[in-house]
C-alpha cells in the first residue's frame, strides 16, 4: 500500500477564513475600518433600542402587554331580535354562522349580551355572558339563559 492509495474515512470540513489575503486583496471585501470590518462583527440589535424607549408601567404586577387582556365582545338584545327567529338558540356557533361576530374575535374574547334595545322573540342563550338588564328582557320575552 502506498500513500496515494489510502482512503479517508471522514470528510474534510471546509472552513472559509475571512481576511487572509487571497483574491480579494487588502481588506478582503470588508471595506475599511469600523464595526463591520472587525473580527466577530456583530450589529447591535435594533429591537432592543425600540424596547428601551418604551415607558415602563410602574407598580407590582403591571408590566403585562395590553393586547393580551381579554375584552368582551358586546352584542345588544336589539341585534338578536333582528337577526334570530322565534325559538332559536343563541350561542357562539350561531352568532358566527349569522355573521354577527368573526371566528378570530370569538376565540380570544368572551361574548357578552347587553340590554340595549327591545326583544319580543323567545330565545335561548347558551355559552354567553349576559348583563342583568339583558337577562331581565330575555326572560320577560319568554326566553331562557343557560
Amino acid at each position: 500500500m502506498q500513500i496515494n492509495n489510502v482512503i479517508r474515512k471522514t470528510k474534510l470540513k471546509k472552513t472559509q477564513r475571512v481576511g487572509r489575503g487571497g483574491k480579494r486583496g487588502k481588506t478582503s471585501g470588508r471595506g475599511t475600518k469600523g464595526q463591520l470590518a472587525r473580527s466577530g462583527r456583530k450589529l447591535r440589535p435594533e429591537l432592543r433600542d425600540i424596547i428601551k424607549k418604551l415607558p415602563k408601567l410602574r407598580g407590582r404586577g403591571r408590566n403585562f402587554l395590553k393586547s393580551r387582556e381579554k375584552t368582551n365582545i358586546a352584542i345588544n338584545v336589539g341585534t338578536l331580535n333582528e337577526v334570530f327567529q322565534n325559538g332559536d338558540t343563541v350561542s357562539i356557533e350561531t352568532l358566527v354562522a349569522k355573521k354577527i361576530i368573526t371566528t378570530k374575535k370569538s376565540t380570544f374574547s368572551p361574548i357578552k349580551i347587553l340590554g340595549e334595545g327591545e326583544i319580543s322573540k323567545k330565545l335561548t342563550v347558551v355559552g354567553c355572558r349576559v348583563s342583568a338588564s339583558a337577562k331581565e328582557k330575555i326572560e320577560k320575552a319568554g326566553g331562557s339563559i343557560k
